[in-house]
Parts: C-alpha cells; sequence; structure tokens
C-alpha cells in the first residue's frame, strides 16, 4: 500500500470516528456504556470478519506462524487497550457532552510522540511538537472548553486518551511485523465486544427489547467505527509512524463539531473554525515538514 492510500485510510477513518461521537451520545439512551459497546463491536467485528476470510484467507497460517507468541501478544494488548479506552470515552459522555469529549480525546496526539520519545526512546522529528501545539490550540478553540465546566466526564475521557495514545502505538507494532489487517481489525473487535458484553452482565442490565431501541446508533457506531474505521486505522499506520498518525487522527474534532453542527444544529463559531485550521495546519505540518528533511521517527 501506498503512503497515499494510507493517508485516505487515515482521513476516511477519522470521519467517521468524528461522525460517531454523535451515534455514541444518542445511543445510551436505554442501554448502559458496556453493553452499547459490546453490542456496537460485536457488530464491527461481523462486518469485517467476511472480507478478512475472503481476501486474507490464504495468509493467515503463514502470516500468524511467523511469530504466533507475538501475534497474540499484540492482540492482547491491541484489544485491551481498545476496550479500556472505548469504555472509558462511551461512560464519559453519560457525563460531559460531545464537545467536551471531542477536545479531551485529542489528548492522544500530544500523549503519542511523548510516550514514544519517554518509554520507547523513539527520536521525533521537530514537525511533530507544534504540530502536536496547533492541534492541540485548535481542539481547545474548536470544542469550547473554556466555557464548560470541568466534570467527572472530562476525567474519563482523559483517560480514554491515554489507552487510545498506547493503542495507536501497538498497532504501529503490529502493522511491522503482520500483513492481516482485516483479519486484525476483526480480531480486535471481537475482543472488545468479549470484554464489554462479560462485564456488562456483570454491572449492567441487559434487556434486548432496550438494545433494538438503540439499533441504529449501534449499527452506525459498529458497523463503521468499530469494524470498517478501526481496521482502516491499520491500514494507515502501515506507512505513517504513530506520532503523525495520532495528528491526522486529530481531525475526528473537527468532523465531530460538523456532524453536531448538521445533525445537533450546533453552529460553528468563529472560535471553532479557528481551531478547525489550526488543526489542519498541524495536521499538513506534520506530513509535509519531513519530506524536506528525511529524518522520520
Amino acid at each position: 500500500m501506498s503512503k497515499s492510500m494510507s493517508l485516505l485510510s487515515a482521513f476516511l477513518c477519522t470521519f467517521i470516528w468524528g461522525t460517531t461521537f454523535i451515534a455514541q451520545d444518542t445511543g445510551m439512551d436505554k442501554i448502559g456504556p458496556l453493553t452499547f459497546n459490546g453490542t456496537r463491536f460485536f457488530i464491527g467485528f461481523l462486518s469485517i470478519i467476511p472480507f478478512a476470510l475472503i481476501f486474507e484467507k490464504k495468509k493467515i497460517t503463514l502470516e500468524i506462524n511467523k511469530n504466533k507468541k507475538l501475534f497474540y501478544k499484540l492482540l492482547f494488548w491491541t484489544g485491551l487497550f481498545l476496550f479500556l479506552g472505548t469504555y472509558a470515552q462511551q461512560a464519559a459522555l453519560l457525563y460531559t457532552d460531545v464537545a467536551n469529549a471531542a477536545f479531551f480525546t485529542i489528548f492522544y496526539v500530544p500523549m503519542v510522540p511523548i510516550i514514544l520519545f519517554i518509554f520507547f526512546s523513539k527520536s521525533l522529528h521537530w514537525s511533530i511538537w507544534p504540530s502536536v501545539l496547533f492541534c492541540v490550540i485548535g481542539v481547545y478553540l474548536l470544542s469550547d472548553f473554556s466555557n464548560s465546566t470541568v466534570r467527572l466526564g472530562d476525567s474519563l475521557v482523559i483517560i480514554c486518551a491515554f489507552f487510545w495514545s498506547l493503542h495507536i502505538i501497538f498497532i504501529g507494532k503490529f502493522i511491522k511485523d503482520f500483513n492481516l489487517p482485516l483479519f486484525f481489525g476483526a480480531l480486535q473487535a471481537l475482543v472488545v465486544a468479549l470484554l464489554s458484553i462479560f462485564f456488562a452482565i456483570s454491572f449492567e442490565t441487559i434487556t434486548v427489547s432496550n438494545i433494538l431501541n438503540e439499533s441504529t446508533s449501534i449499527i452506525y457506531a459498529g458497523a463503521l467505527s468499530g469494524g470498517i474505521a478501526f481496521t482502516l486505522q491499520i491500514y494507515a499506520q502501515k506507512n505513517i509512524s504513530a506520532a503523525p498518525a495520532a495528528i491526522i487522527f486529530s481531525l475526528e474534532g473537527v468532523f465531530a463539531a460538523i456532524a453536531a453542527w448538521i445533525i445537533l444544529d450546533q453552529i460553528l463559531g468563529l472560535n471553532n473554525i479557528i481551531g478547525c485550521f489550526l488543526i489542519l495546519a498541524g495536521v499538513v505540518l506534520s506530513q509535509l515538514a519531513p519530506i524536506f528533511k528525511k529524518n522520520y521517527i
């Protein structure tokens, strides 16, 4: 896959993530966050596994046999980080609004290069740091966080961003060693679904009729976000390293704001528009600067 296709996958993935905030927010009127995530990611698994078996069936065994221990280790950690991240984000929406959730989720932008630098001794291209700054300021303006009250939900989304960062980093490690994006995307969705359902049985009341009432939100968040988008993330990170990828993924805040504007009639103000442009500037800088000086992460 070429870098241009990886970039296209990243932007499409980000668009789906951003618009899914609406479905995540409206899909918990009658069910809890664990039940929502369990059904959502099971739908995601079902939407991807047929394509994985069609297009990757011949190489599944071959790829896994390269290093079985590493494959299942990465599957465990990516599945766990994705479960913890999505649960924290979903639970946060019970206490905070979409704008705040979008802002704090984007904290994974500075977290990724910092984690890579501190714990994995990765050198960073100089463009990452101003790009991170542009993105953080941009999402701050985009979400109007300065006019909001810090609540429990905001703290949960910061925790979510930490697990998001680890998930992005470990997906980067997976794609370097294995070429099974569809199969791995389906399996990690299944891991999240099983963990979510297990804890939902213990801590929430599961009613089939209530799940069916939220079916539209669950199907959108499941098939598109839980299945397709997280698989596109794997394709995206095939040719984009973790820190620049995190910056591109920060565009989900822009798409979340636009979706809220169109669907929920939340009009973008001047600060919101400036925030969009700052995020775009950060994305462009992170991708173009290394071209002129070949010093990638």
